[in-house]
């Protein structure tokens, strides 16, 4: 049996939706790890360029054919043109891909939060606590990964179960401003420790001597994965869009949440840790290891520092809950729109799916870390197969389709309708018909030439 599809109620509820699945884990642990890797001020600078330009033409492209064909990613390729279909299916791999390993990170946010909660930030500052979390075999206590990555993968579901307007957007516009208001708050008490002076100069005042082709490309794929492109969750909510809604206005606003809140991660982060390390940007870890190994530690540095771990990872639990949030309902949307079902079974059955492929992240670390693709672990692989292999292919081959194929014309008539002024438009043309494949194909080289050990970035 198919339902009518949904829609967003209100323009700020689609703006809420698509700026919380934008803003999620990547903008508070990695665009401070990159910024801090990559220079500072420069790399932020090149990172707000990109993001009105390449970031802006990608993301208008995604909601414009979601919009215009009403579909999921899987047949929304399809609809615009036949030559294309394949590309459906690949852009519906990522999502399904993507799913469960976040959730599995989703549940360590959880399982730090409670034990901030509890007063158990002592254990968390020592060195082998995130190590032998991650690590544990099945147990079924509070200490075992899967336990929180199941908690983490129903509480999403939950939301999702009561779908567009009930669920996502009611939830959007109330976490979003919670999030924003979390972000000013952490970043302003950061500033005031001893030392942070000296992050602040290094994060916000641009030195051109750090300028170089890797300063580049990282702010790249940064934005590329912190906009949430190429996932199918733009076209996905593209299709939940309704049509008097400014297209164009709405990417900026969604622009300006996310790029807002890399900024204030940067800001929460950075001078903390630097003013921690003594000064040294340098020792600003990647990934996990900077937000459950070494913020820990600062947190416990500071005077009320359990309370500022609390809303920190309150904070972090918001953004990666939109974000997964946003992730799941685009796959909902590819299985009913495959075989017309309702929507509870739909979720029912996906959220199987999660659970059962997100255990391999789960135990990867653990029980099952003997098994290594491609030399990785679980979750390391399917990170790496969909953000710096699926993801730039699917993103190029959409430029081709609308740039080069079937014209700019289908997204800047969908922009323009009912009215509507492209205002960006010449430079929507360019970027999608020149300048964003050249991009989305150096980052795709460029991430398989680190892999093979042929560039260092």
């Amino acid at each position: 049996m198919s339902e009518k599809r949904s829609h967003f109620t209100s323009r700020i509820g689609f703006v809420l939706a698509a700026a919380g699945s934008a803003v999620g884990l990547g903008n508070l642990w990695r665009f401070p790890y990159l910024a801090a890797k990559y220079g500072g001020g420069i790399f932020l600078l090149i990172y707000i360029i990109l993001a009105v330009t390449f970031g802006f033409a990608l993301m208008v492209t995604e909601i414009a054919i979601g919009r215009r064909t009403r579909k999921s990613c899987l047949f929304a390729y399809k609809e615009a043109d036949k030559r294309f279909s394949a590309l459906g299916p690949l852009s519906a791999l990522i999502p399904a891909l993507i799913t469960p390993y976040y959730c599995v990170i989703g549940g360590w946010v959880i399982k730090y939060l409670y034990e901030f909660i509890i007063g158990h930030d002592t254990v968390l500052a020592s060195d082998a606590y995130f190590n032998n979390f991650i690590t544990v075999s099945a147990s079924g206590s509070s200490n075992d990964p899967m336990v929180w990555f199941f908690i983490y993968v129903l509480l999403t579901a939950s939301v999702v179960l009561l779908g567009v307007n009930k669920g996502i957007e009611t939830m959007s516009k109330f976490l979003m401003p919670i999030l924003v208001l979390l972000s000013i708050f952490i970043a302003g008490y950061s500033l005031t420790l001893p030392g942070a002076m000296e992050g602040l100069k290094f994060y916000l005042i641009p030195d051109f001597s750090h300028f170089s082709l890797s300063t580049v490309l990282g702010a790249m794929g940064q934005l590329f994965y912190s906009m949430s492109l190429a996932m199918g969750i733009m076209i996905t909510y593209g299709s939940y869009m309704k049509d008097d809604n400014s297209l164009e206005s709405s990417v900026g606003q969604i622009e300006i949440f996310d790029t807002s809140i890399a900024l204030l991660a940067g800001l929460m982060i950075i001078p903390p840790v630097v003013a921690f390390n003594g000064g040294d940007p340098s020792q600003i870890s990647a990934g996990p290891g900077l937000m459950f190994g070494v913020l820990p530690k600062v947190f416990q540095s500071m005077i009320g520092g359990r309370f500022i771990g609390i809303l920190f990872f309150l904070l972090v639990f918001f953004a990666a809950l939109t974000s997964s949030i946003s992730l799941m309902e685009t796959m909902i949307s590819i299985l009913q729109d495959t075989i017309k079902i309702r929507r509870v079974t739909a979720v029912v059955s996906i959220t199987a799916f999660v659970l059962l492929l997100g255990t391999l992240s789960c135990l990867g670390y653990g029980p099952l870390s003997h098994i290594t693709p491609m030399g990785m672990s679980f979750l390391d692989f399917f990170d790496f197969l969909t953000n710096s292999i699926l993801m730039p292919i699917v993103a190029f081959l959409t430029c081709i389709l609308i740039g080069h194929v079937v014209g700019t014309r289908f997204v800047e008539e969908e922009v323009e309708k009912n009215g509507h002024r492209f205002g960006r438009k010449k430079l929507y043309r360019i970027m999608i018909r020149w300048v964003s494949p050249v991009i989305l194909l150096v980052i795709l080289l460029g991430e398989v030439a680190k892999y093979f050990g042929l560039l260092a970035i």
